[in-house]
Order: structure tokens, then C-alpha cells, then sequence
């Protein structure tokens, strides 16, 4: 009795059954997990599908779109969303469905409708927008003040972009002279790389705070497509809650990234982030030109009124004199004596009167530096605190969850003395699984171990766990 087929003959009932299921193009949505072109101008592309509550591939699949259809649908795709096909993309395609006996299935790709992937694009980028608002992080670099002279700049861009030599030029050579110190963090800024890049800029300079008074993030100018990798989640969160103000120039002119809505500053040119900085100094410097011209001003308003008091009092002095002379002849010697002594008490009190305006002037200004150096002390201090509180709860929940992974993995299992029964590499765990005759393996701590069932024997009264 022939019970069995040959491995083609079932493949071959497979591409059959397919082919009736499936006689025309279906419309299917998913995610590229792998993209290659071929030099030959095929594309090669593996498809996933996820499940959205843990994020775990639930399907995968093939697809190819080739020469002669990708010429067509490349072009037509990143005129209409302003990017490139690239990997972690949603799209809605129209494939083939196909099955060779030799090469197993594969989805001929046929048309690609790219108001879905913009759709998609969307959708992700206001659910992060509202998850840093439940977060309740998304204004919190908005929070802090920027320095009154913003002098030390840690700077996040390529070495190579032009929009970073744009951004040296322009501080380097502000027109008053300024002397504003740089430091470049190298990040990738266009790419799958850039997030992590980013980040790990971010945390080289988390290092030197204390130092910084400010992070520029910028890169030159570039499509569309490059600015979707600046929607990052992670980036995002990274420039929220980071202790320094953070001004970002990534180069786009029209669009605004996730992460120009989390920095403290958002402008549009790395050249921008530049002018920004020198219109900061400026305007305190001319607010210190401003208080020394009040100062002077009131100092000369001071000094021209006791003089004229001064002049008054002056010219009343022959006449006052004359007259005290010519009312006591007798007593010329204690008359003298009498106005030698108003005049001096006359001249002390005005000294002590501009040496107490002199002294308010001086106590003001003071008064006024000290509260605004109190205030930035206070939010620094309250900044780095909450900052540090985060990472330790973080890394607590980490410690908790490697703690609960080495409790459930299977090795720590067998090193107790438990062993664990396959048949067809599956676990038995019910003895109708198995018949006698049948090879099952029993795998230990250090190896495995294969019998022969010779005799079933099952047990009448088994309690199972709750």
C-alpha cells in the first residue's frame, strides 16, 4: 500500500492550492523588515507583520518587485511621499501570490499605494507626540532658562556637514568679537544610525553639565525623508529631560521634526542656531549699556542739582555774612567761628548724601546679580535631582525584570536535576503523545538522552496544578 507522496508532489498540490485560493492580486499590508536591490534592478524585500500589543513578528514573507515594475513604482512612491523605500516602512501593496516547488512562496509585487504609508507615517508621529504629552515630558527642556551669555556650546552634528561649517563660521566671526567657546560631539545625523548616534552624543555631554551652557543640535539641509529620522521617540525623550537647553538647527525649512517640538529653541538653519546665540549676548550687552547709561545719567542728574544748591547757597554768603558782621561788631571772633562751622557741616552732609547714593547704586546692582545666580543654582540643582531620580527607578525596574528572566530560564530548569521529554522535537507533556516503538528524547543538563519506548504505563490518578 503506497501511503506517501514525494516532497514535490506536496509542494506541487501546494502552488496548485494557491493558485485557486489566489488566482488575482490582493492588496496586503506590511512592514519591510529587509530591502535589497539587486544590480540586475530587482528588489528583494522580506515583509513582517506585528503583533500590536507586544510588538512580536506574527508573519513573514518574501516579496520581490522586479526590474521592470520597480523602475516605475520607486520613483512614483518618493515623489508621493517625499521619502525613500526603506526599512520599517508600512506600505500597502498589490502582489501575486506565487509558489514555486523549489523555491517556496513569494509575493510578486505589482503596485504600491503610498497614501497608506503617509497615512502610517502620520499616525506614528502624533502617537508619539501624545505619548510625550502623557509622559508629561514633551515642554520640560522648554522649562529651563537659558544663561544670560550663552559662551560654552556643546554642538551635535556630523564634522563633515556644511551646515556645520556654516554654524563655526558664524560664531567665529561675529561682528563684536565675542568669544564663544565650541565643542563637537560627532553624531550620524541621516540614517537607521542616527537615533542611537544622537543619543549617544547626549550622553558624552550629560557628562560635562556642570561645564555646558547649552547643546546645539544641526545638520545641513537634505529631503523630507531625512527629517523622519529626527520623529524618533527615543531622541525625542533624550532632548525633553535633558538637563541643559537644548536649540536645534536641523535644516528644514517647511517641516518640523519631533524633536524641534521638545528642544527649548527650535530654528530653522544651523546659520539660525548661530545668529540665536550672538542675538542673546547681544541683547544682554545692551542691557548692561543700558543700566551704565541710567547710572551715569542719574549720577549727573545727582551732581547737577547739589550744585546748584551749592551756587544758592554760595551767593547767600556775602549777604548773610555782611549782615551777621554788621549786627555784631562785638562778637567777630565767635562769628567767624559760627560760619566756619555751618559751612563745614553743610559740605559733610552733602558728602554723606553722595556717598549714600553712591552706596545704593552699588548695594541695587549687587542685590540684582546674587538673585538672578540664587535662581539658577536653585533650577540646576532641582533639574540634575529629577534626572537622577529617573535613572534610578529605571534601572531598578531593569535589575527586576533580568532578576524574573533568570528565575524562568529553562537551563537554570535543568541544572535543579529536572529533565525535559521530546518527541518529533516537541515536549510531551500527555502520554497519548507517544506509542510504543516511538524514539523520544529526554534532554538534562548536560546533554541528551534517546530510548525506545518499549511499555506505556499511565498513572490512574494524576492531580494537576492549579
Amino acid at each position: 500500500m503506497n501511503d506517501h507522496i514525494s516532497l514535490y508532489e506536496l509542494n506541487h498540490s501546494i502552488k496548485n492550492e494557491l493558485q485557486s485560493a489566489f488566482p488575482n492580486a490582493v492588496w496586503i499590508v506590511a512592514e519591510i523588515s529587509e530591502l535589497r536591490t539587486h544590480r540586475s534592478g530587482h528588489c528583494y524585500l522580506e515583509l513582517i507583520e506585528k503583533d500590536p500589543k507586544n510588538d512580536q513578528i506574527i508573519a513573514k514573507a518574501k516579496a520581490t518587485i522586479w526590474a521592470f515594475t520597480y523602475r516605475m513604482l520607486k520613483p512614483y512612491f518618493e515623489t508621493s511621499t517625499k521619502q525613500s523605500l526603506t526599512v520599517g516602512l508600512k506600505i500597502l501593496v498589490r502582489a501575486k501570490v506565487e509558489y514555486n516547488e523549489l523555491y517556496g512562496l513569494n509575493l510578486n509585487v505589482k503596485d504600491i499605494d503610498p497614501t497608506f504609508t503617509l497615512g502610517d507615517l502620520a499616525q506614528r508621529r502624533l502617537q508619539i507626540i501624545k505619548q510625550l504629552e502623557d509622559d508629561g515630558i514633551i515642554d520640560m527642556n522648554k522649562d529651563l532658562e537659558l544663561p544670560l551669555v550663552p559662551q560654552k556650546l556643546a554642538i551635535i552634528s556630523s564634522p563633515s556637514a556644511a551646515g556645520y561649517e556654516d554654524f563655526i563660521n558664524q560664531i567665529n566671526n561675529n561682528t563684536n568679537g565675542y568669544k564663544i567657546y565650541t565643542k563637537l560631539f560627532p553624531a550620524i545625523m541621516q540614517g537607521d544610525e542616527t537615533e542611537a548616534s544622537v543619543i549617544n552624543a547626549l550622553d558624552r555631554i550629560y557628562e560635562y553639565e556642570d561645564f555646558f551652557d547649552a547643546v546645539i543640535i544641526i545638520r545641513g539641509g537634505g529631503s523630507t525623508a531625512d527629517l523622519m529620522y529626527f520623529d524618533s521617540y527615543d531622541i525625542a525623550v533624550n532632548i525633553a529631560q535633558f538637563p541643559l537647553p537644548v536649540i536645534t538647527g536641523i535644516g528644514h525649512e517647511r517641516d518640523e521634526s519631533i524633536a524641534d517640538m521638545v528642544a527649548h529653541t527650535p530654528v530653522k538653519t544651523p546659520t539660525a542656531a548661530a545668529e540665536l546665540i550672538i542675538d542673546i549676548i547681544d541683547g544682554f550687552y545692551e542691557y548692561l549699556e543700558d543700566l551704565r547709561g541710567q547710572i551715569i545719567n542719574t549720577s549727573r542728574n545727582i551732581i547737577k542739582e547739589d550744585k546748584h544748591q551749592l551756587e544758592l547757597v554760595t551767593h547767600k554768603i556775602p549777604s548773610v555774612v555782611k549782615e551777621i558782621i554788621s549786627t555784631h561788631r562785638r562778637k567777630p571772633q565767635e562769628l567767624a567761628q559760627k560760619l566756619k562751622y555751618s559751612l563745614k557741616t553743610y559740605f559733610d552732609d552733602q558728602q554723606h548724601y553722595f556717598s549714600s547714593v553712591k552706596e545704593s547704586l552699588q548695594y541695587f546692582t549687587q542685590k540684582q546679580i546674587k538673585s538672578k545666580q540664587r535662581d539658577l543654582v536653585f533650577v540646576n540643582s532641582k533639574v540634575a535631582l529629577a534626572a537622577k531620580s529617573f535613572i534610578k527607578s529605571k534601572k531598578h525596574q531593569i535589575e527586576i525584570l533580568e532578576q524574573s528572566n533568570n528565575f524562568a530560564d529553562p537551563i537554570n530548569i535543568l541544572n535543579k536535576g529536572y529533565s525535559i521529554t521530546l518527541f518529533n522535537n516537541k515536549t510531551v507533556k500527555e502520554i497519548h503523545q507517544i506509542k510504543q516503538g516511538d524514539f523520544i528524547t529526554t534532554r538534562i543538563q548536560n546533554g541528551e538522552i534517546i530510548s525506545k519506548v518499549e511499555q506505556i504505563k499511565a498513572l490512574k490518578h494524576v492531580q494537576k496544578e492549579n
